[in-house]
């Protein structure tokens, strides 16, 4: 399960946004750094759950994971639209964020054949 490219690239995103939210002015760091956090912290929790989940309840993960990206997706924009992070932070962790989504359709899409 660790292996595979989606935990390892969520991993990175971890790796490369937690710190950047700690960078955020103080009064953001208690709003908008803690929300930003506190949903990639959810997103990877859910992707764990999933990956030792079977059937519809790895597919409800799924599903949920898939929501919860769309929210952080949210919080991230609003972020540049602040001027929390640079344009080219901004575009950084959008590719990575993207990235990690298009690996969770695939993973979705791959579950739906087996559970068929």
């Amino acid at each position: 399960m660790k292996e595979s490219p989606i935990f390892a690239r969520t991993y990175d995103l971890l790796l490369w946004l937690i710190p950047q939210t700690l960078k955020f002015p103080r009064e953001q760091r208690f709003v908008l750094a803690k929300r930003v956090q506190d949903t990639v912290l959810d997103f990877q929790d859910n992707l764990l759950e999933a990956g030792l989940s079977k059937g519809t309840a790895r597919a409800e993960r799924l599903v949920r994971s898939d929501m919860i990206l769309a929210r952080l997706r949210v919080y991230l924009r609003l972020c540049k639209e602040l001027q929390l992070f640079s344009l080219g932070q901004y575009e950084h962790v959008i590719r990575m964020v993207s990235e990690v989504g298009r690996l969770l359709s695939g993973w979705r899409r791959s579950d739906e054949t087996v559970v068929r």
